[in-house]
């Protein structure tokens, strides 16, 4: 999957980011120059490099289609769930959705946590990642749809109000 300098793509748990530039990089062995793409994070300006050659390792990928939020909201709101029942089991479930890059498990792992969160506290790493989760939604889905985060965000909460309010169906 080739991407071209300007276009906005999503780096998996850091969010959406942008190609500046498609280049070499610093080598750390003498070998044949690589090529990488060096990308800026619009959540903090910070800039990586990621060889050309690893995209699909690293799950680099496009942004999501414009046709899919809409079905990414319904998801949201479901009050479709898969938790399973002890924290740990299910925080390490979670960081693998969130390691995968894709809205679709990170919605997932959003939707559980407020769920969870509307019947007792989270834990202190369960609530870091709730609210990662939520940004990288919300970041992507305003960039897609050239929204204000704020309104992306209220409309994610409308959505997740809906879901918690649900009785939970639990789907493994």
């Amino acid at each position: 999957m080739g991407f071209k300098v300007g276009e906005k793509i999503v780096y998996p748990n850091h969010g959406v980011s942008v190609v500046e530039k498609i280049g070499e990089g610093f080598q750390t062995e003498p070998v044949a120059p690589k090529s990488f793409y060096h990308l800026r994070l619009l959540s903090n300006n910070s800039r990586v490099m990621v060889p050309v050659g690893n995209t699909g390792l690293i799950g680099l990928r496009r942004l999501t289609q414009r046709k899919d939020i809409t079905g990414l909201m319904k998801t949201l709101g479901d009050g479709r769930f898969s938790a399973t029942g002890d924290w740990k089991g299910r925080y390490k479930q979670n960081l693998d959705k969130m390691k995968s890059g894709e809205l679709n498990k990170i919605a997932d792992v959003l939707k559980t946590l407020n769920y969870i969160s509307s019947r007792k506290t989270l834990s202190f790493r369960e609530k870091k990642m709730y609210e990662r989760a939520k940004y990288l939604i919300v970041s992507e889905i305003a960039v897609i749809n050239g929204l204000d985060e704020k309104e992306v965000e209220r409309q994610v909460d409308r959505a997740l109000a809906r879901s918690a309010g649900s009785r939970p169906v639990v789907a493994h």
